[in-house]
């Protein structure tokens, strides 16, 4: 399983001097460049702080 894809992971969110926002695993270390902007939490926590913060599509109709 892709580490990024773990619903089991902890998270945090990461964003650049771009505006970027990426969901990051706990257990690799934050690439330079990059600011932790939410704490470490679940991965269904992280993806919904970036909806709640308009930086993540909402989930696709499963209809």
């Amino acid at each position: 399983m892709n580490p990024f894809d773990d619903p089991d992971g902890t998270f945090v969110v990461l964003t650049n001097a771009d505006g970027d926002h990426s969901l990051w695993p706990t257990f690799v270390d934050v690439p330079a460049g990059w600011t932790v902007v939410h704490p470490a939490t679940g991965r269904a926590a992280c993806l919904d702080h970036l909806r709640r913060t308009g930086l993540a599509p909402a989930d696709p109709d499963p209809g």
